[in-house]
């Protein structure tokens, strides 16, 4: 029983959060500095909690897993697991094996499957219509989050983000910069690719037509390096000799640079002043230290190769740009590349009023990006607003009554399971969920009606009229979680500790 204890509180836990009028958690660290975060976010707050119960542990590996795979939907795991194991422990106390009872969780959950798979919507071919449908579920996704108020303005971020990924998953390509100051409504997008490095002194603050080599290179030899070396002179002018031996090689090092074509040069260590002077004199702007993610990313963005050795320019691929340009975002000065050869990347710029702030704004938009991406990759789509939680339990309902012996008792506890799911959506929203979700049943034994909980006003609503939209594949994955995490939560009989490895043997 105590595994079944574990992994209900962590469900009640994240319960909260979950639907658009969720509330979100504070997380206060217990190690140095005490660091906040406000979070909504399901994973984010189960990665963060410390965990004795094992059983718990399995809730949070999965909401894990989910945000890996899809990115939203992190909540919903782990409440419906949760549930599961709240009706299987109701029937492992009417003396009903487990074993039955996973097996008709099983029957149950492909049941609900192939209810969903009949009620998918595909506009894959209609590009207005598929465009109209992802704007709506990025709208449903950032509803629940912090970004509610400005959902339009984020969801046209995100989409148009999306859109430019051409059918890639690799969120790479789109780059977060978050700048404090201004407000959540200053946020924008900017195709093209923004540095967070100031251009050095004395160097073109504007280039067109770049080329671009991206390197990682030491350019801080004017010194002597090699260490431990001893060298004996007689002179200080020896001593000098050496020095200009060094500065030969660098200004070589630098020609040979040079000599690649190109007018700029991002470098991911640092760039002395002498080797940074040549390089203004050769009107080559030269960026230093920029962070390992942004060297990485820019190559991929323009188009070149990360080079460390220069001997033949003709094997290095270049990076190229339109528009090489400082801007100001807030009060720092940023690089923007523009026109550049991937269409693909785009950098969006977050403001808000604190870090905090600026957190929570990252992580909702990259659940809107995750399940956006995701969705145009498998566009079948679905409603929301508990819509398909009430589709999935009247199947199953419909199955339990079909199937004999004990385990139409499991297939039952499922659909109760899955009802529960718009209870707590209203519950958060402080509505009164048992009227709601007995209306919402009725609505349901009509065929085809689209009876979702509609929070904003209370009532039970149409959800195709009100644009809320899931992405299938998210609740795919919910529920095939889910019910695998129960199952193996309700395989356990016993927790066992186990004694350390001992230590001896490796003598």
């Amino acid at each position: 029983m105590a595994s079944f204890i574990g992994a209900m509180a962590i469900a009640d836990l994240v319960k909260t959060t979950l639907g658009p009028k969720g509330m979100d958690k504070i997380l206060q660290s217990t190690g140095r500095g005490h660091s906040v975060t406000v979070t909504n976010d399901g994973a984010t707050i189960l990665k963060s909690l410390h965990i004795d119960n094992p059983a718990a542990k399995v809730l949070v590996d999965i909401s894990k897993v989910q945000d890996d795979e899809v990115g939203d939907g992190t909540t919903s795991v782990v409440v419906l697991a949760g549930e599961l194991l709240r009706e299987a422990e109701k029937l492992v106390n009417s003396k009903i094996h487990p074993m039955t009872i996973i097996s008709g969780y099983r029957m149950a959950a492909e049941c609900a499957r192939n209810a969903l798979l009949e009620k998918v919507v595909d506009n894959k071919l209609d590009a207005d219509k598929f465009k109209s449908d992802l704007m709506k579920i990025a709208m449903t996704t950032l509803s629940s989050k912090i970004l509610s108020q400005d959902k339009e303005h984020f969801a046209k971020l995100a989409v148009d983000a999306v859109m430019r990924l051409k059918g890639s998953t690799n969120l790479e390509s789109i780059q977060i910069i978050k700048k404090p100051g201004g407000s959540l409504k200053d946020s924008f997008l900017d195709e093209g690719f923004i540095l967070d490095k100031k251009i050095g002194v004395g160097q073109p603050k504007r280039i067109e037509n770049a080329k671009i080599l991206v390197a990682n290179t030491a350019m801080d030899t004017d010194k002597v390096k090699i260490y431990g070396a001893r060298v004996r002179v007689d002179s200080m002018a020896k001593v000098a000799e050496i020095e200009g031996a060094e500065k030969e090689k660098m200004r070589e090092k630098v020609q040979k640079i040079i000599n690649h074509g190109i007018n700029c040069f991002v470098n991911r260590q640092l760039i002395y002043n002498f080797p940074e002077e040549l390089f203004a004199d050769a009107g080559v702007l030269a960026i230093e230290h920029a962070d390992f993610d942004g060297i990485e990313r820019l190559a991929l963005v323009t188009g070149g190769d990360i080079a460390s050795t220069f001997d033949n320019p003709e094997s290095v691929k270049l990076g190229q740009c339109k528009l090489i340009e400082e801007i100001m975002i807030g009060e720092d000065r940023l690089i923007h590349f523009s026109g550049v050869e991937m269409g693909q990347a785009c950098t969006i710029v977050l403001r808000g009023a604190s870090p905090h702030m600026l957190d929570e704004a990252e992580r909702s938009l990259h659940d809107a990006l995750c399940v956006l991406s995701q969705t145009v990759i498998d566009s079948r789509v679905l409603l929301g607003g508990g819509w398909p939680e009430m589709v999935m339990a009247k199947a199953v309902d419909e199955l339990a009554r079909r199937t004999p012996g004990k385990r139409s008792h499991a297939i039952e506890a499922f659909s109760r399971a899955l009802v529960a799911i718009p209870t707590i959506i209203a519950d958060n929203a402080g509505l009164d969920s048992a009227e709601l979700v007995a209306q919402l049943r009725a609505e349901h034994h009509n065929e085809g009606t689209n009876a979702g909980i509609d929070v904003i006003s209370g009532s039970v609503g149409d959800m195709a009229e009100r644009g809320i939209c899931e992405a299938f594949k998210v609740k795919h994955a919910v529920l095939l979680s889910a019910t695998e995490a129960a199952e193996m939560i309700l395989r356990v009989d016993e927790i066992i500790t186990c004694a350390p490895r001992r230590r001896e043997d490796r003598m």
